[in-house]
């Protein structure tokens, strides 16, 4: 099978995407994460928009890259402007990449209403370009902007866009679908003819995702000829987003037999999508095919048994080769077998039908049934389970807590917590302040313990989630607080369920303070 060209857009094409701002220094971490996973090319940035991406270019010019060729991207010459001249081919050049991609206008309606010029000046812009780029010694990407839209209204002047690009000794022809509206079968057939008619020069696609077939119209794309697809990690990118290569390449790799990236990149590919995430500072889509934290997640007791039996009957490939990982989730519709399971993590001498074992699972099922809900929630199961069996001791002991609320804020400071907890009879009393009244508590409450307990300097609520249970009772209603929690090892979430949603926020809390105590002490890591 071919091999393809994995070109990533992330940190242009992905940076077009509501809410992401990138910093010089996330462009960087971002770039060796990428190069890291194998991918053949990084579009990095449009120097000629802005002073930021060309610093970042200078920056980068001292990076090693093993697997990666940076591109600068940018557009052809401005209507009437010698090339020599154009202010943003200059930039290009300024930005010392190796390989540069232009992107042109394929769509006569474009070139008429949008830019206002000829259909043989637009083909001269783009010739010229080129041209001119290539003679500078770079590697040519030629993206053809709008490029399905401008086959489907007049495949003949498309066409003459590309044969100008060709001609000028562009290295590679990217197709477009920009506004993201095409079908897989008119992009399967319109690269076909494009390949056919192209024989001596790589093909591209670059999909975007306004009809939700970014992926799918990329795939069809490689079965038609083409050997270069363009896209993002996490498909970032303006409006619905760009082709998500998280999905893309273990496709192509995996199921097609298409190289994308060196042998054993491919299990770095969740960690990748992770990070990029992260840095971002966007929540990651648990439900994503393939790196989600959902996608090999097994809940309902037949499925799980099948499961256990034997993994593909229930899951399409294998998860440890993209990095993830096989998730039962602990529900009251799990099964008998998967609550054993954990069960017996803590304690092997407990059968399937004991005392022990039913009463556990009842008590899962009332709890439940009050709103609690550990398939997020994995680690106060595991101290549910701990308690019940008698082989918890709490590392602390709640005296009393006060939190009070103060009306306008300042300084984005509004709350104040004092709390009095109990440590082998020695009491602490702290008081901390907060953006919110669980800030405050989370901050008094690991102020009292760290005396007694240094490691809780570690830890930092990464994320807070809170949902009413039973709406209908307006603001008496019952609250599902999930709190996340990391420390340089690990994240792991907890629960808490109360009409009180400080209450229901102690819970959490409390869970999460006493599941790392209790992980310290076995020297282990999050499962």
């Amino acid at each position: 099978m071919a091999n393809i060209h994995i070109y990533d857009s992330t940190l242009r094409d992905g940076a077009q995407a509501q809410g992401i701002s990138y910093s010089v220094e996330d462009k960087l971490k971002i770039v060796e994460r990428l190069d890291a996973l194998g991918v053949s090319y990084i579009e990095a940035g449009n120097p000629g928009s802005n002073p930021k991406d060309l610093e970042f270019f200078a920056r980068a010019a001292n990076l090693k890259l093993t697997h990666a060729r940076l591109i600068a991207f940018g557009a052809t010459r401005k209507v009437g402007t010698p090339v020599a001249e154009d202010a943003n081919v200059r930039s290009l050049l300024k930005a010392g990449t190796a390989a540069i991609a232009i992107f042109g206008k394929s769509w006569d309606y474009q070139v008429l209403e949008i830019l206002r010029t000829t259909l043989d000046e637009n083909v001269a812009m783009i010739a010229d370009t080129v041209r001119y780029l290539k003679q500078q010694g770079k590697e040519l990407v030629y993206d053809a902007e709008h490029f399905f839209d401008g086959y489907k209204a007049n495949a003949d002047y498309a066409l003459r866009t590309l044969a100008a690009a060709a001609e000028a000794g562009a290295d590679s022809l990217v197709l477009c679908d920009t506004n993201g509206g095409s079908f897989p079968d008119e992009i399967h057939e319109i690269t076909r003819v494009v390949r056919e008619r192209f024989p001596g020069i790589a093909i591209g696609i670059h999909c975007h995702n306004d009809s939700e077939m970014a992926v799918a119209n990329s795939i069809r794309a490689v079965q038609a000829g083409a050997t270069q697809v363009q896209g993002t990690i996490n498909g970032l990118g303006e409006r619905c987003g760009n082709a998500n290569l998280c999905s893309i390449i273990p496709n192509l790799q995996l199921k097609l037999g298409h190289p994308c990236i060196p042998d054993g990149a491919l299990r770095h590919l969740t960690s990748v999508s992770r990070s990029v995430a992260e840095i971002a500072n966007m929540l990651p889509n648990d439900k994503a095919p393939y790196v989600g934290s959902h996608a090999f997640a097994h809940k309902g007791g037949m499925h799980i048994d099948a499961v256990v039996k034997n993994p593909i009957s229930y899951e399409h490939v294998n998860p440890e080769l993209v990095g993830n990982s096989r998730r039962v989730l602990m529900s009251e519709v799990a099964g008998r077998s998967t609550v054993l399971a954990r069960i017996n993590a803590i304690d092997p001498t407990l059968a399937k039908d004991s005392p022990e074992t039913r009463r556990i699972i009842d008590r899962l099922k009332e709890l439940e049934h009050e709103g609690y809900q550990f398939e997020a929630a994995e680690s106060s199961f595991e101290l549910v389970v701990r308690k019940m069996l008698g082989r918890h001791t709490p590392f602390f002991e709640l005296v009393d807590f006060k939190v009070i609320v103060d009306e306008p804020s300042i300084d984005g400071i509004n709350s104040s917590a004092m709390i009095k907890i109990r440590v082998d009879g020695q009491e602490e009393i702290t008081a901390a302040e907060g953006d919110g009244p669980v800030n405050a508590l989370d901050k008094a409450v690991r102020k009292a313990l760290e005396r007694f307990y240094p490691a809780i300097g570690e830890i930092r609520l990464t994320d807070y989630k809170v949902r009413v249970l039973d709406s209908d009772k307006a603001s008496a209603a019952k609250v599902r607080v999930l709190i996340e929690t990391s420390d340089q090892h690990d994240d792991w979430t907890t629960i808490g369920v109360s009409t009180d949603i400080i209450n229901a926020s102690w819970q959490a809390l409390v869970d999460a303070i006493e599941y790392k105590l209790l992980r310290d002490r076995e020297g282990r890591r999050v499962a």
